[in-house]
């Protein structure tokens, strides 16, 4: 085995991260002019800004996570601690790494800490927008969104989630909406997760339409395509 084979990035428990909507519409090749006047659901959304940004764009975005119970101020130290332990993790490893869209680890770190800044900022000052709900349950009626969005959770955690809870919370962003977009469908082991074929079998299956599309953005090496559900 290579060197580069032995190599991985590696996380504790689950990282509370976040993005900003640039990234997002890269992730997710998302125009927002599309979605204007929609309902757009980040689910789980941590620190990304996209939902703040979203309703600059005439989005009605909400963001949904298990994080969302606490204070302004404890989740501003859980950003501040997440961004610092997942730098610190790149030391290494960065050569697993496509730095196209990012120069280097350090304006990597500054994407995250403005997403933080922005989601923080949000947060405290328009509250109804986040909701606290742990996966695989959401507080929300059938199809009330147009998209939901989800982001650097299903899949990448598969050393950590079972197929079931993929299938159980997959099944509940589907009964809450008409689209579900997924992104990326490799796990940290950069290779793509074998949940991915499990997953779309099941939802097959059940009558659902699934496609596997590419997205101009990678960063892990190969992760540049999102799952897509209807």
């Amino acid at each position: 085995m290579s060197d580069d084979e032995d190599k991985k990035y590696e996380i504790d428990d689950f990282a509370f991260l976040g993005r900003t909507f640039t990234e997002y519409q890269q992730i997710f090749d998302f125009d927002p002019a599309n979605w204007a006047g929609k309902r757009v659901l980040d689910c789980p959304a941590g620190p990304c800004s996209f939902v703040a940004e979203a309703h600059n764009h005439g989005i009605e975005a909400i963001g949904v996570d298990k994080m969302y119970d606490r204070s302004p101020a404890a989740l501003s130290k859980v950003c501040a601690e997440d961004i610092e332990t997942a730098m610190n993790a790149l030391d290494g490893v960065e050569d697993l790494y496509v730095w196209d869209f990012y120069d280097d680890t350090s304006e990597l770190r500054t994407y995250r800490e403005r997403a933080a800044t922005r989601f923080l900022s949000d947060y405290s000052h328009n509250s109804d927008r986040y909701v606290s709900a742990n996966l695989p349950a959401t507080p929300f009626a059938d199809q009330v969104f147009d998209l939901v969005l989800s982001a650097h959770f299903l899949f990448l955690y598969d050393d950590r989630l079972s197929h079931e809870f993929h299938l159980e919370t997959t099944r509940e962003l589907l009964r809450i909406s008409n689209q579900l977009r997924v992104f990326p469908l490799h796990g940290f082991d950069a290779n793509q997760s074998e949940l991915v074929a499990e997953l779309i079998q099941n939802l097959r299956s059940e009558g659902y339409s699934t496609d596997i599309r590419e997205v101009p953005f990678e960063f892990q090496r190969g992760a540049n395509k999102m799952l897509v559900v209807e």
